[in-house]
């Protein structure tokens, strides 16, 4: 089973090569409950869950979620 230090360098290696907020592939990851499948899925549909768990990660006001910038405020 992978530790937490190496599912974390996978999580910001996998959100680097999709130009995503590393909150927001983090947030992906917790709901698919790290199966990289259902990650590249969600990621591809997008998840109003996922935007709540992001933000809830950070002060920022915006994120990243691939070529589109996703506003706190429209969350």
């Amino acid at each position: 089973m992978p530790s937490q230090e190496s599912k974390a360098h996978h999580v910001a290696e996998w959100a680097s090569l999709r130009n995503t907020s590393l909150e927001i592939a983090e947030a992906i990851f917790e709901v698919a409950k790290y199966d990289e499948k259902r990650a590249e899925q969600i990621w591809e549909e997008g998840s109003d869950e996922v935007l709540v768990r992001a933000f809830n990660k950070t002060d920022k006001d915006s994120l990243f979620w691939g070529e589109q910038t996703i506003e706190r405020k429209n969350v």
